[in-house]
């Protein structure tokens, strides 16, 4: 197989295994809002985004720097130095998360009760804290795997974790509801330690599995007994044997790489953590919203909104890091024609391939919301949810762009550029909620995510326009895409006017909002295509331009729309 072939498929593997897992993580959130309500739901997101910005840092962004050291040895034979790397990563692991599983554990009280406002979260921030024991160890073996060329493992070990994430989490907190709803809270979270067994249990298959493959495929290495004789073995697998590293320098290597990686990536997780800390002190705090009622919007935001806007950056976040070694290699050589066409091109894609889904999103989210969520059981959900859904649904348009572009700054080595926009950001986002939240209550804390995103994005691409001269769309096609956007918002908020008001077919609450989601998401999704193809927004040449398998979908879709 070829390196370009290689790389498609392992780009596939990655984006349907991120796929399947993102609308598993969805599917846990049904029955998790139906059994916990929202109130239930905003301890679970305190316990989930803390744990999740703990793992980021226990993984301090390891798992992508060593991918890269090991590719890089794997290259030139250097197996031995491949493996010292590896067991190195594993024991930085180790030790950062027994620290960070013990610091969650300890401080989930002070966390919850002090900071938070919410008691119900301590014991599901306690639950999850063994979690952190598994997934640095799960994050460096899919490093490594990357690193190896071997994307499969990484996917079946994503799928597999959200099933058992799903099954044991709803299963725990449908029989611990039985003796109370923190009780229930927890089972939740424990889901994520069994997500995390099973993963760890694949990942480990394959390490033995690839280990016998090396002892095949690697070449012998002569070494001398102590009788003088002479044995080969492949164990070692060194092809020059000149060449040792220290762990020391192996840990300096990895944390020079990683530690600028681990600051933009987690962004968008810091952003959800620094919401689900601060919506209930901020609302009870600047307005005048009671108490259940600010951990009820809590409980929409992370368990409803959270969940559905996650959606559209899927694809997104797959070109990014697609794009990243190609944008890496054509800046080292100074080829700064390709950079400006791949940036162009991987901005746009990107833009093209999120805007649909988010428009799918904010005109359906009252009949979405209702067929998935059933509001969360509240007439609070049934006022709030659709709104916050859609206002955060529609902010992270700007998040694909800072997303992208902030991936094509990490392949041509802007870390000291990226760390200070993400430090712009936070600051932003922390200042805007504050100031925003006393005029515009749980809205404004969504603003200020949104104006977040919008600032990073912008500094993103001025840095970029400094180092490269590219235009994502002639201005023409802006306008196209604007004019194509107006149209759709306003056929989708007619429709589900229309819908609400008019089609209640059955008994069925839950069935009428789903057959009122599939007319509203249809017409969006088939009046898309047509209407950038009208206003010229995507071209035939365009087309030509995209990656094979997006081409070969586009194909049999006109083929299939010929016939009809």
């Amino acid at each position: 197989m070829s390196k370009k072939d290689s790389l498609i498929k392992g780009t596939i593997i990655l984006t349907v295994a991120a796929l399947v897992a993102r609308f598993l993580g969805l599917f846990q959130r049904i029955p998790l809002v139906y059994l916990l309500g929202n109130e239930g739901m905003a301890s679970y997101t305190i316990a989930f985004n803390l744990y999740s910005t703990l793992l980021i840092i226990a993984t301090a962004g390891v798992p992508t720097a060593l991918s890269k050291m090991i590719s890089e040895k794997m290259a030139v034979g250097h197996y031995q130095d491949a493996r010292k790397i590896y067991r190195a990563s594993l024991w930085f692991a180790v030790i950062a998360g027994i620290v960070m599983a013990v610091m969650l554990y300890i401080l989930a009280p002070f966390y919850a009760e002090d900071i938070s406002r919410d008691p119900h979260a301590v014991l599901a921030t306690q639950a999850i804290a063994p979690a952190l024991l598994l997934f640095p160890l799960i994050a460096i073996m899919r490093g490594y795997f990357q690193g190896r060329q071997r994307m499969m493992p990484n996917g079946i070990s994503q799928v597999v974790e959200q099933i058992l994430r799903l099954v044991v989490g709803v299963l725990l907190a449908y029989l611990l509801l039985n003796v109370s709803l923190e009780w229930g809270i927890a089972g939740a979270s424990l889901g994520g330690v069994a997500g995390g067994v099973a993963a760890l249990a694949v990942m480990i298959y394959y390490t033995v599995k690839i280990r016998e493959e090396d002892k095949e495929e690697l070449p012998s290495i002569a070494v001398q007994r102590s009788d003088g004789s002479i044995s080969y073995t492949k164990e070692a697998g060194l092809s020059d044997p000149g060449i040792t590293l220290s762990y020391g320098s192996i840990l300096r290597d990895l944390l020079s790489l990683s530690i600028p990686i681990v600051i933009f990536s987690m962004t968008v997780t810091l952003i959800y953590n620094i919401d689900s800390s601060t919506v209930i002190p901020f609302l009870t705090r600047f307005t005048d919203t009671p108490y259940q009622e600010a951990k009820e919007l809590l409980g929409i935001l992370g368990g409803q909104a959270q969940s559905l806007a996650g959606l559209p950056i899927v694809l997104a976040v797959a070109l990014s890091q697609s794009i990243m070694p190609i944008i890496s290699v054509a800046y080292s050589q100074g080829k700064m024609d390709v950079v400006a066409n791949q940036t162009a091109k991987v901005l746009q894609l990107s833009i093209i391939s999120g805007l649909p889904m988010v428009l799918l999103i904010c005109t359906g989210s009252r009949p979405i919301d209702g067929f998935i969520f059933l509001f969360g059981g509240s007439e609070i959900g049934n006022q709030f949810a659709p709104s916050i859904i859609a206002l955060m649904t529609a902010s992270v348009m700007f998040q694909i762009i800072m997303q992208t572009s902030g991936a094509v700054l990490m392949g041509m080595g802007k870390m000291p550029e990226l760390v200070q926009i993400v430090a712009i950001g936070i600051g932003t986002k922390m200042v805007s909620s504050i100031m925003l939240v006393k005029y515009l209550g749980i809205y404004g804390i969504i603003a200020g995510s949104a104006l977040c995103f919008v600032i990073m994005s912008y500094l993103n691409l001025r840095v970029l326009h400094k180092e490269v001269k590219f235009r994502i769309m002639l201005k023409r096609r802006w306008v196209g895409l604007a004019f194509s956007t107006i149209i759709i918002v306003a056929v989708g908020m007619m429709l589900e006017i229309v819908t609400d008001t008019y089609l209640h077919l059955t008994p069925w609450v839950r069935f009428n909002y789903g057959l009122n989601a599939v007319i509203i998401c249809g017409a969006v999704m088939a009046l898309y295509p047509i209407m950038l193809v009208v206003t010229r927004v995507v071209t035939w040449n365009d087309v030509l331009s995209f990656p094979a398998p997006l081409q070969k979908l586009i194909h049999k879709a006109a083929r299939i729309l010929k016939r009809s």
